[in-house]
């Protein structure tokens, strides 16, 4: 195993607080941006359209239908636990060799794109996971046993695997030709010296 390059670690924690710093400041709008889309995604599956979502003052994103009872609770979703994987994105981006080159910057572009297309799909699979499980004998009148466990494990598989597996996934696919590891044949040979 290589030792750990103390500029790499250095490039990465300075990548990881500039992507906090620009996660903090831009959550409100992002947050608003996702919720819209969430809605739109779900509202092509509902007839009539019914799921509204709102950022509300707390910073969550509160879950409406027009068929609830005015005079209940509305749900709500922290959206930032389903998308702070932007900030793991950033650091291993920021840790390449060649940080600010024009394909490293061109591929955490496209990758932070993607991974904003996943964050919708969080989103929407967290709402549903609410409508199938978290809404009493309404959830069990309106959907089936299977429905409920493929979206409560979807819900659970995106927040416990797919968050992380895809911020590495992107950065693997996009990361620049430099960062890639060394063909096994030259490493056997690296090892025998």
């Amino acid at each position: 195993m290589p030792p750990l390059a103390w500029r790499t670690a250095l490039r990465a924690l300075a990548g990881f607080a500039a992507g906090l710093a620009i996660y903090v400041a831009l959550t409100p709008l992002y947050d608003r941006l996702i919720a819209s889309m969430a809605e739109k995604t779900l509202n092509v599956f509902e007839s009539p359209n019914i799921t509204r979502l709102h950022r509300a003052d707390d910073g969550n994103v509160t879950v409406d239908r027009r068929d609830f009872d005015p005079k209940s609770k509305r749900p709500g979703i922290p959206l930032r636990d389903l998308t702070f994987n932007f900030v793991l994105l950033t650091a291993l981006f920021a840790a390449s060799k060649q940080t600010f080159s024009d394909r490293n910057i061109g591929g955490f572009l496209v990758a932070a794109l993607i991974l904003s297309i996943t964050h919708v799909l969080g989103a929407v699979t967290e709402v549903m996971s609410i409508y199938v499980a978290k809404l009493g004998m309404w959830s069990t009148v309106n959907y089936s046993d299977f429905e409920r466990n493929a979206w409560g494990v979807a819900s659970h598989f995106y927040r416990l695997v797919f968050m992380y597996a895809i911020a590495f996934a992107l950065w693997w696919v996009f990361r620049g030709p430099d960062d890639a590891p060394p063909p096994l044949r030259q490493r056997r040979r690296r090892g025998k010296k």
